[in-house]
């Protein structure tokens, strides 16, 4: 009588199992060390990123610091293969002083500049920033309301331009007291210029170490009233003019 013996099945658990691991560790590797993907809860940044924008940001521009590891694992200190920040970027950093909280800012200072505000203008220096008028900046908010702010092109030295809003020149940060942005530090801003957290205010000079990468492109954008994970609602509220955007 012939007997039969068991054949394994091509696969099974143990390459299944390799093929989920190996996806995850390259996963892991990506968002560790060449792009992570963040997503935007705040009007900070407009008109350049919109609540609702999800971007790519690029932690090959400036090296990598603890701050690039997944939950910010204290394996070293300061920055290895460090690159220097370009005056005009926008950075995704690790806060000073809340290391569980990520901002997303304009680099508008290098270490040894002197940044002042006065009458809203930008001062870099001692020589204020150029600035031109455009047309208003719109937007509905998640409660369906209608803004119209003043728009702006800024000109940072060196020529990089950039669009910011500005609703006035005389709120409570658009006159300020010098600052000299200290030695491996660097001085940020919000491009919605008076509503934004940054280097003028709580956030204070951030330390090189923090940063985590340059903000490169939008991948991914919904209106701000609508939850990623609402799939039913995408065909109405992608922003599709958005998607694979540079962000200048």
């Amino acid at each position: 009588m012939k007997t039969y013996s068991k054949s394994r099945k091509p696969g099974g658990f143990w390459e299944s199992f390799r093929t989920v691991a190996y996806a995850i560790l390259i996963a892991v590797g990506v968002r560790t060390f060449a792009y992570e993907p963040f997503n935007i809860p705040s009007g900070s940044m407009f008109p350049t990123v919109l609540v609702g924008d999800y971007l790519f940001v690029s932690k090959l521009s400036y090296g990598y610091s603890r701050y690039s590891l997944p939950y910010s694992i204290p394996l070293f200190s300061g920055r290895i293969f460090a690159s220097e920040p370009e005056r005009g970027d926008v950075v995704v950093f690790r806060h000073p002083r809340e290391a569980d909280v990520n901002y997303i800012k304009r680099l508008v200072g290098l270490p040894g500049d002197r940044i002042q505000v006065i009458d809203g203008i930008l001062n870099i220096n001692g020589v204020p920033v150029q600035r031109r008028r455009i047309e208003d900046f719109v937007y509905v908010d998640a409660d369906g309301s209608t803004h119209r702010i003043p728009q702006y092109i800024e000109t940072l030295p060196g020529g990089r331009e950039h669009r910011i809003l500005e609703e006035s020149d005389d709120k409570p940060f658009d006159n300020t007291r010098e600052y000299v942005v200290p030695p491996g530090h660097y001085f940020m801003m919000g491009d919605n210029r008076d509503n934004s957290v940054d280097s003028r205010r709580a956030v204070g000079y951030v330390p090189e170490e923090n940063l985590i990468g340059r903000a490169t492109v939008v991948f991914f954008s919904h209106e701000a009233d609508v939850h990623w994970w609402e799939f039913w609602k995408w065909p109405t509220s992608i922003r599709y003019g958005r998607l694979l955007q540079s962000v200048d």
